[in-house]
């Protein structure tokens, strides 16, 4: 990267110089461009008070700044830009470095890092130094793909929630009605699987994969749940019927002796089929009803172990922009490497790219996905990048492993650290 004046290079900052001559290259209106940032702002992890200062800068450009072959660049001094935005001096560079390390902006720095510049009689940018915007330019049909796929995001979002909501409906109606009706079933696993679901449903935005994971989850308990339901309600008949039977059996002996002796032996009237055998025939009745139906008292192995999982991951349910915006060494790598990341698929796939650049065996990396789960593990290993950038870790690969030791005791608690890092990094 070319470097001018004093300003410490960055990779960030070098991808920011490549859009700005990028943006050169193109013509667009400076209404499109705005539009276009501030529709994905927030999704890139840009905050209130960027855009702030991005349309204070951009009051300064005129149409022809955007034109092909021209440069919007803005040399307003740092007092007029903190008497417009209400900003202190520090928030000012620091608003400006996020804007540039996010590929919005440009820093056009002349050799002794002054801001200056010129028109001619037509109002055209002879010579700049300060704020390019030109990197806007370049990426307008980037933001404006990326808001058709948020668009379709959110509407996918907002399917699967609905999907989500009548079967857990359902799931409630069957468990309700079997236990007021005192059903036999495993009623009570059932309750703690549906406890567990429900706990993971996101207070926040969460990626359409989540979503269908969990729908999936929750048709594969509704499908269980009505089976049970069905088969507790078929032995139910049985039951009763066979009362019934027991009921016409004992009046027809009273009417058999007109003085109402009773000779033969008493005619015991249960809920049960047999007094002695009642368990077994429960089973065998169960099976005959529903075959190959799942055992009394669990769940299928697979819906088992998934409560495990969720068990052991509670307390770990991270948004994709609060990883990113705790992570900010981390975000600069991924956002180079990958562009604007959409979700944790993407996130994960980047995480593998960067993992060798702090030395972290594949071996390791393998162990953590096995027992953390792919989602919790690239979570830690953002975290552990970030520290590492930051000189809190000197051997990465160790600290991961303790993590996964921490995990495996209950004593891991991610969410504490991303958000006691983002406090220390929000502006």
């Amino acid at each position: 990267m070319k470097h001018t004046g004093w300003r410490k290079p960055t990779p960030g900052l070098g991808v920011a110089q490549q859009l700005a001559q990028a943006g050169e290259r193109v013509s667009v209106p400076k209404s499109r461009a705005f539009v276009a940032v501030k529709r994905v702002g927030a999704h890139i992890g840009l905050k209130a008070s960027d855009m702030m200062l991005l349309d204070t800068l951009g009051a300064f450009t005129q149409a022809q700044d955007w034109e092909e072959g021209r440069r919007p660049i803005v040399w307003a001094s740092n007092a007029y830009l903190m008497e417009q935005t209400g900003f202190s001096l520090s928030a000012l560079k620091r608003h400006a470095r996020r804007l540039a390390e996010a590929g919005i902006i440009a820093f056009q720095d002349s050799s002794n890092g002054k801001r200056w510049g010129r028109r001619d009689a037509d109002g055209v940018i002879v010579e700049a130094y300060g704020f390019d915007l030109s990197p806007m330019s370049a990426r307008v049909a980037e933001f404006e793909h990326l808001h058709a796929e948020l668009q379709a995001e959110r509407e996918l979002c907002q399917r699967l929630k609905r999907q989500i909501t009548i079967a857990r409906r359902m799931i409630r109606a069957r468990i309700e009605a079997a236990l007021s009706g005192a059903l036999k079933g495993p009623w009570g696993v059932f309750t703690d699987v549906f406890e567990d679901l429900l706990g993971r449903l996101p207070r926040r935005h969460e990626a359409s994969e989540t979503l269908e994971r969990l729908l999936d989850w929750f048709r594969k308990l509704q499908e269980r749940v009505e089976v049970s339901f069905l088969k507790a309600t078929a032995m139910d008949e049985v039951v009763d019927n066979s009362s019934e039977t027991n009921e016409q059996t004992s009046r027809k002996t009273q009417d058999m002796d007109p003085k109402g002796v009773i000779f033969d032996p008493h005619i015991l009237i249960t809920k049960q089929l047999d007094p002695v055998t009642s368990k077994s025939s429960e089973n065998e009745n169960a099976a005959a009803v529903v075959p190959n139906a799942p055992p009394e008292e669990r769940v299928d192995q697979e819906l088992e172990d998934w409560v495990a999982e969720t068990r052991k991951m509670r307390g770990t349910a991270l948004d994709l922009q609060t990883v990113m915006q705790a992570c900010p060494e981390f975000a600069s790598w991924a956002h180079n490497m990958g562009g604007y990341l959409k979700d944790w698929g993407d996130l994960y796939r980047v995480a593998g790219q960067l993992r060798p650049m702090i030395g972290i065996s594949e071996h390791a990396w393998h162990v953590a996905q096995d027992r953390l789960g792919k989602q919790v593990a690239t979570a830690a290993l953002v975290l552990v990048f970030d520290k590492h950038c930051a000189g809190e870790v000197a051997s990465p690969g160790g600290y991961l492993r303790g993590m996964v030791e921490k995990a495996g005791a209950g004593e891991l608690h991610l969410e504490r650290s991303f958000y006691g890092r983002l406090s220390g990094v929000a502006a």
